[in-house]
């Protein structure tokens, strides 16, 4: 049976999705979300984006409300509402009380996360006729609230049985199986991005000033024209030197093949400026720094007028099998789950150890791939 009765699906109205997200995470869930929106065209699907770093910081109020997911999660059309002031507690108490005001009848969490506080969460912002579905994790012994918690659900998940070589995208398809009945599989699982003409057009501007010729080559018929690196990831666990990257730039400007090549070193509004102060004497010749600052979709802009990409397991990484660019992804042991999805177009440099971090992955190895 699955974790929604069929009758109250086909009589609500409206669903309310709470998840925790981060742009790697929505890259492939938002296919399912698309998925279930088209499955039952009669509801409107909202979502609510939980900002797990919720504090009452001021100071760090800025970042928090300008998170880039927003704007991607907003330009769906299969989302009619986004839920994006929780980072702060007054901000989640009027959220909590906005979700309140609409009534929902159906309320699902999908934060893996802390479980029980999201069980909590939905209850509270369904209300007490809500029928409210959620993770569920084995009480803890010394946190009795727990059990309470996971008393105000209606309906649980079953914990997904991995299997060998599995992907991320298997865990998603198992929840929504088990929520509605929903098969999602093969293609319908890649994941993809509408750009908005103004960022493209953005770029094309960039890209310009930076002399960068349009017509960009991809690896079939000669080396790329672009170059996008992304060296950075949220911990420090995956992210890859960027001394390192500016080696790699170096030694690929030594061969004659890769010269007429610009690259392109990606970090975020907060890193960039210490990145620059690492290698600021040694910046190669025809690289160029990137953040999008302004807006999420300057970065797939950029990622889809590149030749190649290469990047460490996060967004990027993903993002450039949403664009259709060949991508090298520097990656650890850990979790091969998150590999990605397109083979054809991807190749996977795992650090040699499980115990590795990325950064453990030398030059050499990279520059043998490219050769």
């Amino acid at each position: 049976m699955p974790l929604i009765p069929a009758q109250r699906l086909a009589a609500a109205d409206k669903i309310l999705f709470i998840a925790h997200l981060a742009i790697g995470d929505f890259t492939y869930l938002q296919n399912f979300f698309k998925a279930f929106a088209e499955a039952n065209p009669h509801l409107k699907v909202h979502i609510w984006i939980d900002e797990v770093r919720r504090t009452g910081d001021q100071a760090k109020w800025g970042y928090l409300k300008n998170y880039a997911l927003y704007d991607w999660a907003e330009n769906c059309p299969f989302f009619d509402k986004v839920y994006r002031r929780t980072y702060s507690p007054q901000l989640l108490a009027a959220s909590i009380a906005e979700a309140r005001a609409e009534h929902y009848p159906l309320v699902v969490s999908l934060a893996t996360l802390r479980p029980a506080q999201y069980a909590g969460l939905v209850r509270a912002a369904g209300g007490p006729d809500a029928w409210v579905v959620g993770m569920k994790r084995k009480p803890r012994w010394y946190a009795p609230s727990d059990f309470f918690a996971y008393r105000k659900l209606d309906a649980s998940f079953a914990p997904f049985a991995g299997f060998a070589g599995y992907h991320i995208t298997d865990v998603y398809a198992d929840w929504f199986r088990q929520l509605s009945g929903l098969a999602v599989d093969g293609a319908a699982r890649y994941p993809f991005v509408d750009i908005p003409q103004q960022w493209r057009d953005a770029v094309a501007g960039q890209l310009a000033k930076w002399g960068v010729t349009p017509d960009v080559p991809g690896l079939a018929t000669g080396k790329p024209r672009l170059v996008f690196i992304n060296p950075f990831a949220k911990t420090r666990k995956r992210c890859w030197p960027v001394p390192k990257v500016v080696d790699l730039i170096g030694a690929l400007q030594q061969m004659d093949e890769w010269r007429a090549t610009t690259f392109v070193i990606n970090a975020t509004p907060q890193e960039i400026g210490q990145a620059k102060a690492q290698v600021a004497d040694r910046l190669p010749p025809n690289t160029h720094w990137f953040s999008a600052q302004q807006n999420f979709f300057q970065l797939p802009a950029l990622l889809q007028r590149s030749g190649l990409i290469i990047s460490v397991e996060t967004a990027v990484m993903h993002l450039a099998n949403a664009v259709h660019v060949p991508v090298v992804a520097l990656m650890r042991r850990k979790n091969p789950e998150w590999a990605p999805i397109d083979r054809e177009r991807s190749t996977v440099i795992m650090a040699a150890k499980r115990s590795d971090w990325v950064d453990a992955i030398d030059v050499q190895e990279v520059l043998e791939v490219l050769r």
